[in-house]
């Protein structure tokens, strides 16, 4: 699993396929055949999530989550952004969390 580090990743996944649940809005992209295979996965929390403690701890959750869940549920050559939601990324039950992750995974490729 690689980490989307370029905005420019971020931009086209938010243009893609969009599911949101309580703890987590997950945006989602098919890449291209030319492109590589494998999973990729990006974190990202504005500011109404918190101050810097909180979007830190919020993007922490994100990652534990996806390093979970995305393995087993996640489809090769797939772009995930996984964007953490105010107040309750960092405060949701972490069962909570991932069953919201994999119903997002469920409804973005059914």
């Amino acid at each position: 699993m690689q980490v989307l580090t370029k905005r420019a990743d971020f931009v086209r996944a938010s243009h893609a396929l969009r599911q949101g649940t309580p703890g987590i809005h997950l945006q989602a992209r098919k890449r291209s055949d030319g492109e590589a295979s494998g999973i990729r996965v990006g974190f990202t929390c504005s500011k109404k999530v918190g101050n810097a403690v909180a979007r830190n701890r919020a993007k922490r959750r994100l990652r534990e989550v996806a390093r979970l869940v995305l393995p087993e549920h996640g489809k090769d050559g797939w772009d995930y952004v996984l964007v953490g939601r105010h107040q309750i990324t960092a405060t949701l039950p972490f069962d909570a969390l991932t069953a919201d992750l994999r119903r997002a995974l469920r409804k973005v490729h059914a």
